[in-house]
């Protein structure tokens, strides 16, 4: 078994505006670098338990910002992989939540409509995002049976991580939220996930804010 500590980024000034970022590579504002150096702080904490093996991280910067005072503090280097970045919004990406449907109607009605196979002009359906982080979770944990690994990762990538966890639909309700620099607990072994715990953000108080991606 193979035991994953996923991170979500910590903030950016797009979480704040409520645009989506998805392949764009946006800064950690000042609120995320704090919160970034909250969480290492935990981490340190915890690895005086139970070791880390390896931290991992999206190649996007807000996510591997966020892994690099993790690193320092843990004496690991952090290894990029792509296939943890956030999905490719395409032509939504830059743009308002609030402005989705006046400045881009059809992908935002794809982009709605959780149908794993609609094409999302410019961007991943959301099957061949799914396959993408599915591919990538089973390919790193063997490497790591029996040990604990840390991974700093995106909303987006969280919401598929959880569903397929917890066995639920694409275009299912999701009842928790995507918390900025939350940690996110799940077992893997032998391609059968389970959440171990999810959401923990005891580290940060009130600094989260949830699932602008």
């Amino acid at each position: 078994m193979t035991e994953f500590w996923f991170i979500r980024h910590g903030e950016t000034a797009w979480n704040l505006e409520r645009r989506l970022q998805g392949w764009q590579d946006t800064p950690l504002n000042p609120l995320g670098v704090n919160q970034a150096a909250l969480v290492a702080e935990r981490l340190e904490a915890e690895a005086r338990q139970t070791p880390f093996a390896a931290i991992y991280s999206s190649d996007l910067r807000r996510a591997h910002d966020t892994a690099l005072p993790a690193s320092q503090r843990l004496g690991l280097r952090v290894r990029t992989e792509p296939g943890l970045r956030e999905r490719g919004f395409g032509v939504l990406e830059g743009l308002s939540y609030d402005t989705l449907d006046e400045q881009a109607p059809e992908a935002a009605a794809a982009w709605k409509s959780r149908d794993p196979a609609r094409v999302l002009e410019g961007g991943e359906t959301l099957g061949q995002f799914q396959a993408r982080i599915l591919a990538s979770v089973n390919d790193i944990a063997p490497r790591h049976a029996g040990e604990r690994v840390l991974a700093f990762t995106h909303g987006g990538v969280l919401d598929i991580i959880w569903r397929h966890a917890r066995g639920l639909p694409l275009n299912g309700p999701r009842d928790t939220p995507m918390l900025n620099a939350s940690i996110n607990r799940v077992s893997v072994e032998d391609g059968r996930w389970q959440v171990i715990g999810w959401g923990d953000v005891a580290h940060m108080d009130e600094c989260a804010r949830d699932d602008v991606v």
